[in-house]
């Protein structure tokens, strides 16, 4: 597999470590004073679909990006890397395959 945002390949467990030490600001984690709304935004490099997703919806806890950052980061990068062997298999160095 390779890189979605540069030309590194390997196999995906490592190409997802990779997302998260070399592209980790590629994640936008989001939260607003006025609100407790926790959210992480992924954009896909090829295509305008994007991720975003609340995170710790029932929670309120202003410091839980704080203290999960990385964690949110990685489970943003797992649905980036479904995404792209789903949808864009080429691009990610992956023959055409179905994703269950």
């Amino acid at each position: 597999m390779k890189c979605p945002y540069c030309d590194h390949a390997d196999t995906r467990m490592n190409i997802h470590a990779h997302l998260a030490s070399g592209h980790s600001d590629q994640v936008e984690l989001r939260s607003t004073e006025e609100s407790v709304d926790l959210a992480f935004v992924l954009d896909c490099p090829f295509c305008e679909e994007g991720l975003e997703k609340a995170v710790n919806p029932r929670g309120k806890d202003p410091e839980f990006l704080e203290r999960f950052e990385q964690e949110i980061r990685l489970v943003a990068f797992d649905l980036l890397l479904y995404h792209c062997q789903a949808d864009h298999p080429e691009k990610v160095g992956l023959a055409s395959e179905v994703v269950d």
